[in-house]
Formats: C-alpha cells, structure tokens, sequence
C-alpha cells in the first residue's frame, strides 16, 4: 500500500464534500440522531462550505489518498479561537487547530492516519505554530487512543454542537 498525501484544492471541493459526508458520523457518539448528523452535514460540510474552507487563506486542508482514491482528510485552522473554554487552556497566538481528521471506515487500523497525521503535524509545524490542539468527543475511544499515541493530552473540555444536541468534548493540544 503506497499512501500519499497532498494539499487540496478548489478542484477537490466535491471529492472532499462526498469523503466529508461518510466520515463525519464515525465520530460521532453512539445514539446521535441521524437528522442531527445529516444537519451538522448541510451546515458545515457541504459543498458550499468546502469550497469556502479550500479559499480561506487560513486553512489547510490535506488529502491521504491510494492510487488516487481518496482515504481520508485533514483540516488544519489558524486564527483566533472563538470557543471561550478553549481559549482558557490554549494560546491563540502560538496555536493551530486541527478542526477535521477524517478516514473512510474501511481504513481504520490500516496505518493511513499515522501517515496522514505526519503529513498534518508537518503542515502545521510549517506555519510557525508552537503548539496543535483538536476537540475530540469524550465517548470517542478510538480517537482519544489514536490522538493519546500522536502526543495529544488532554488540557480542556468544551461543548460541541451536532444539530441541535450538545456533546461534550476533550480539548487535546502537543507541541510541535
């Protein structure tokens, strides 16, 4: 298996928003209602808001792919932190978010997002960033041992909104 990644680009809107929209449940918390899914989806991770995000100067959004398939993405995000609980426990100045970190199903265990995460850690690292923090889904074991093992820890806990639930998460942040 040989994985690469790259850069994405306004060509890769479409590719993004489909890989986006079979990835985003596997995060989230068992019994989350599908409209909620389907809603967070529409708002967030639609073509229009891919498009959006692949023109903001301020992020970076990366793709794993093998033979030209599409594994799994990346969204890295510079700026100020609007989350007031994660402002409390990480330094906007110094910090980049890593707001997205999605694989298709069928790649999870396969060594895909260690490669991924190389690649993202690099990218962030290439900003000037010190530090890499993420919020990941307190129920979400298989995230929290993957993210444990990258040398994120645990610092925070904010609240996400999915539709119309609120879910609790981890703030994790590493050094660069």
């Amino acid at each position: 298996m040989s994985i690469t990644t790259r850069r994405a680009d306004l060509a890769d809107a479409e590719l993004l928003h489909d890989l986006a929209a079979r990835t985003f449940e596997l995060a989230c918390p068992p019994g989350t209602l599908r409209a909620d899914i389907e809603a967070f989806i529409a708002r967030h991770l639609s073509l229009e808001s891919l498009r959006g995000y692949l023109a903001d100067p301020r992020r970076i959004l990366l793709i794993a792919e093998e033979d030209q398939v599409a594994l799994g993405y990346s969204m890295l995000v510079s700026g100020p932190i609007a989350d007031p609980d994660v402002a409390r426990v990480v330094d906007a100045e110094t910090s980049i978010e890593l707001s997205k970190f999605y694989l298709a199903a069928d790649q999870h265990g396969s060594g895909v997002a260690s490669t991924l995460m190389a690649a993202t850690l690099a990218e962030a690292a290439g900003t000037g960033a010190a530090f890499c923090w993420l919020g990941v889904n307190q129920l979400n074991e298989r995230a929290a041992r993957f993210y444990a093992k990258q040398g994120f820890e645990v610092v925070g806990e904010k609240r996400f909104l999915v539709g119309d639930v609120w879910h609790d998460d981890h703030v994790r942040l590493r050094p660069l």
